[in-house]
């Protein structure tokens, strides 16, 4: 196939951007910091740690940074119970299966998220090519996960076809050059405006006829 797919994670394989507020309002008020939707919206969905924790805290030395990082990432997977792929995920990533189109994962969590959703998820077959937060020097809004991500799977980023919630991954997303599908599980459709294409979730839709509308 000439098209990739490149899949952010929270808000796009599970929906737990919830359970992340949860957690992010526990560990602000813990480190007495409170944490307004406005945070969350801008400064934090769809960044990663170092980003969002020096967003909020100001300047953190690097022990700091690791220890908050850990701290909120352990609560949220203590937390995360309740643990589900978006609606009609299985069966888009089956259709990609039959058709041999290649995905990727781009996300700003760490590693340890990342096997803790595909574990749970039980979706870990469905990704060969998987780029965490240890991939990137600068986070989204910053294009370079999906440019890495595109070079890896070895597409022109013109090609690539990203799937986001956030509104930082989306302008990441389109300053790569990526199409972008928003999906919302975090913003309206409204706010999505800058996306390609909007879906509510997964249910009824086909990869061909998706890329058919994007080119």
């Amino acid at each position: 196939m000439k098209h990739a797919f490149i899949f952010d994670m929270d808000g796009v394989i599970v929906d737990s951007n919830p359970t992340h507020k949860i957690a992010l309002k526990q560990f602000c008020t813990e480190h007495g910091y409170d944490l307004s939707e406005n945070d969350l919206r801008e400064k934090i969905y769809g960044r990663t740690n170092r980003d969002w924790l020096l967003n909020l805290f100001g300047a953190l030395d690097e022990h700091t940074i690791r220890k908050y990082a850990d701290e909120k990432e352990a609560l949220f997977r203590k937390l995360y119970t309740d643990i589900k792929p978006v609606s009609g995920l299985i069966p888009f990533l089956d259709e990609l299966n039959a058709l041999k189109i290649s995905r990727a994962i781009a996300t700003s969590a760490p590693r340890a998220n990342v096997d803790f959703t595909l574990q749970k998820t039980n979706t870990e077959r469905y990704f060969e090519t998987i780029l965490d937060d240890s991939f990137v020097t600068e986070g989204k809004p910053n294009p370079q996960i999906y440019l890495k991500s595109a070079k890896a799977l070895n597409f022109d980023p013109s090609n690539c076809i990203v799937i986001e919630d956030s509104l930082s991954g989306v302008r990441a997303g389109k300053r790569a050059g990526c199409k972008v599908v928003g999906i919302t599980t975090t913003h309206t459709r409204e706010e999505l405006k800058e996306t390609d294409f909007v879906i509510d979730d997964f249910q009824g839709l086909d990869p061909k006829s998706l890329i058919s509308i994007l080119y």
